[in-house]
């Protein structure tokens, strides 16, 4: 107890203090504080009164007012952006780290998360697109198809003070917005494109013009990602859908077998008509070259034979004479002369002649007889001295 306690010394008991005597002089205390005067006790003397100092009254106020500053101190993670707002007027957003701000009721601020990526699923739910839901999944496309259609959109926040003071629910106004956007991107195109090839070009525009809107309605929320779970006709079509789809790829597969056909033997009667051209005109330059040849051969000997006719004309005779029978296997012997002489024929040169090819023609004048001798080359001048007096005895 303190000595300003006016029941100090008056007890005379020894050992603890009663609470019941502490908890009134307590409630004492508080009542000199505020000016309050304090019922008398029967048989008790009034307390004198008592104020409070003057310096003590301000300690407490200075003890106050550290303690309303302190409580002004905040924490923003890292992912996170603090939105500080003065009497309900947006004033800045602050980045992670230690914060302050003017104590309630003057200022007060909201931690908003921008690393959380949230996920809303148009069509199916609890990430099975088994689990169809057909009025979020159905929709028309330019070719006045059904089309059913499951997709997901991935976001985080991009604006805190946009998300603060203009969003409300933002799973819904992502909701809404994803499938207002797809539906008008699956209206702007054909079944079969959304089907098959345009599946990336489908997510892609959708997700373009989601942003677009949640921009222009000032929601501060970023599209990350539209990602495509399932398109497929409904389920009370598909099976016709399916036999058409074969049917589809049996054109295809036929036509790409016909072009196969096509590619093989198209180059291949290219190639054989350009070989025959070429064949012909090779043969084109060799009729007309000979031709030219043979003219060039008789213009020369018609000089020639300008010359010495008779010489030409027993030139030509003898030549034609000689391709004529120049593969025939007889001997031919002018008999003119009527004589029977014996004469030697070199039948061992005409045999060796003849291993290769045809036996030329020997012809023999009996009226010149031939001496016998084992040469062979002297027996083979005679019989061409014989053709030449031949000649020139016509």
């Amino acid at each position: 107890m303190s000595l300003n306690d006016p029941q100090w010394g008056k007890r005379g008991r020894s050992g603890p203090p009663d609470l019941d005597e502490i908890w009134r002089n307590v409630v004492r205390r508080f009542n000199e504080l505020f000016g309050r005067k304090d019922p008398v006790d029967a048989g008790d003397e009034p307390p004198p009164k008592r104020q409070l100092p003057l310096g003590s009254v301000g300690l407490l106020v200075a003890l106050v007012l550290v303690v309303w500053l302190v409580s002004g101190s905040y924490i923003v993670d890292d992912g996170r952006r603090g939105v500080v707002t003065r009497f309900g007027k947006y004033t800045e957003t602050t980045l992670p780290g230690l914060r302050w701000h003017l104590p309630f009721p003057v200022e007060a601020v909201d931690v908003i998360d921008f690393s959380q990526v949230k996920t809303v699923e148009i069509g199916y739910r609890n990430g099975n697109p088994k689990n169809k839901i057909a009025k979020e999944s159905l929709m028309l496309t330019d070719d006045e198809n059904i089309i059913d259609i499951q997709f997901a959109v991935q976001y985080n926040l991009k604006s805190a003070p946009d998300f603060v003071f203009d969003t409300r629910k933002p799973d819904d106004i992502v909701f809404q917005v994803a499938q207002t956007a797809m539906s008008e991107v699956v209206g702007r195109s054909q079944m079969d494109y959304v089907l098959y090839e345009g599946r990336a070009q489908i997510a892609t525009e959708t997700e373009k013009l989601m942003q677009a809107m949640l921009d222009k309605y000032g929601a501060g929320i970023y599209v990350q990602k539209v990602t495509l779970q399932n398109t497929q006709p409904p389920e009370q079509v598909q099976a016709a859908f399916d036999d058409a789809v074969k049917a589809s790829q049996d054109r295809e597969r036929q036509k790409n077998e016909g072009q196969a056909y096509a590619n093989d033997i198209i180059p291949r009667a290219r190639g054989m008509a350009s070989r025959l051209l070429q064949e012909a005109d090779g043969y084109n330059a060799s009729v007309v070259q000979r031709a030219e040849g043979d003219a060039s051969r008789f213009k020369q000997i018609l000089v020639e034979y300008a010359k010495a006719p008779v010489v030409t004309r027993e030139r030509l005779y003898l030549d034609m004479m000689q391709s004529v029978l120049g593969n025939s296997s007889k001997v031919l012997i002018d008999q003119k002369a009527g004589t029977s002489n014996l004469l030697y024929l070199p039948f061992d040169q005409l045999l060796k002649q003849g291993l290769p090819g045809t036996i030329a023609p020997t012809v023999i004048d009996p009226s010149r007889p031939v001496a016998p001798t084992p040469d062979a080359a002297a027996a083979a001048d005679p019989s061409r001295s014989l053709s030449r007096d031949r000649g020139t005895s016509r």
